[in-house]
């Protein structure tokens, strides 16, 4: 009898374990937020990511009960709103948007950095990817890449090519072009990828590599000539446009994106609360569709697979920052 008791006992202190841990792990879930959540971008209003997250803003604020508070923070190669996520309390309010730049390669490019991007933030998903192209005049003597590159190889250090700024990832993916392809052209930075496509479109210079949103209507007006896309894949917006890697560049792969990063440290509920919800918004058909026309393709991932990614570019992008000795104070 003693011992069915004891197994009694046992079998009850069991189930009210088991039901407090299932209390627990509810109300961790439903606490939070609890108030406002600030999301800090390091980009400023108007620039396709800025656009692309207050997309997501009302559907956020609707599936999480609290508002989420856009905190434009640019500057530095996305450094100085980085570094404010990285020193914010892991209590899940302050999340951050950052891109390749400051989340990959900018441990490369600056010789002292304020936070280091993988001890001290915690990926949550990617959120988008932004392809580029490489677009020239449509007056030059060449109409395909591979006339491109056996005219600028004939006229070595003769051609120019613009990108939106130095440490940017149009700057990488021009450096990369030029490691691939030898072409031997000179990189021109400009202040974001809109004034390089409208020097180019002007005659100023003629190449660039620039985002869709900067160049799509006027390849598709013809005023802009389109030689190859940076992505291993083709666009739907650029269907006859081939990659560079098909192009010659074997393997050649450049892609801006940006992801929502957490303050190391954030509890694993909370990580995976905002990475289900970003993930239901960026499946939206709605969204995906406003997204697609700004030339943005969404790229929803789980935490691991962003942590796996934010590796394998600063690895890459270690090597091409090395080889072109690209350096920024």
């Amino acid at each position: 009898m003693t011992s069915h008791r004891q197994n009694f006992r046992l079998l009850l202190c069991g189930i009210t374990a088991l039901l407090f841990t299932t209390m627990g792990a509810h109300a961790q879930k439903t606490d939070y937020p609890a108030k406002p959540v600030r999301m800090v971008v390091t980009f400023p209003p108007g620039g396709s990511t800025d656009v692309v997250l207050r997309m997501l803003v009302p559907r956020l604020n609707d599936k999480l009960g609290q508002q989420v508070v856009i905190d434009n923070r640019p500057g530095a190669g996305g450094n100085i709103g980085l570094n404010l996520v990285a020193k914010a309390p892991a209590d899940g309010y302050t999340l951050g948007i950052g891109a390749a730049g400051g989340l990959s390669a900018n441990a490369s490019l600056y010789a002292q950095m304020p936070f280091d991007p993988v001890k001290d933030l915690k990926p949550i998903s990617m959120v988008a990817a932004i392809p580029f192209v490489l677009i020239g005049q449509p007056g030059l003597p060449a109409k395909t890449f591979n006339e491109l590159m056996a005219y600028a190889k004939l006229n070595p250090g003769k051609l120019s090519i613009a990108h939106g700024g130095n440490g940017t990832a149009m700057h990488l993916s021009s450096a990369l072009l030029n490691q691939m392809s030898d072409m031997k052209l000179v990189e021109i930075p400009y202040k974001g990828s809109g004034p390089a496509a409208m020097d180019v479109l002007s005659g100023q210079v003629p190449l660039a590599i620039v985002d869709l949103p900067a160049s799509l209507q006027h390849i598709k007006a013809g005023k802009l000539t389109a030689y190859a896309v940076t992505s291993l894949q083709r666009l739907s917006s650029l269907p006859d446009v081939p990659t560079l890697s098909e192009s010659g560049l074997t393997g050649y792969d450049s892609t801006g994106w940006f992801g929502m990063v957490a303050p190391a440290g954030t509890p694993s509920a909370i990580v995976a609360r905002m990475n289900s919800e970003i993930t239901a918004a960026l499946n939206d058909d709605a969204i995906k569709t406003s997204m697609r026309n700004l030339g943005v393709e969404p790229a929803p991932s789980s935490v691991e697979a962003f942590e796996a990614y934010i590796k394998s570019e600063s690895q890459k992008w270690a090597k091409v920052i090395k080889t072109a000795n690209i350096k920024i104070e």
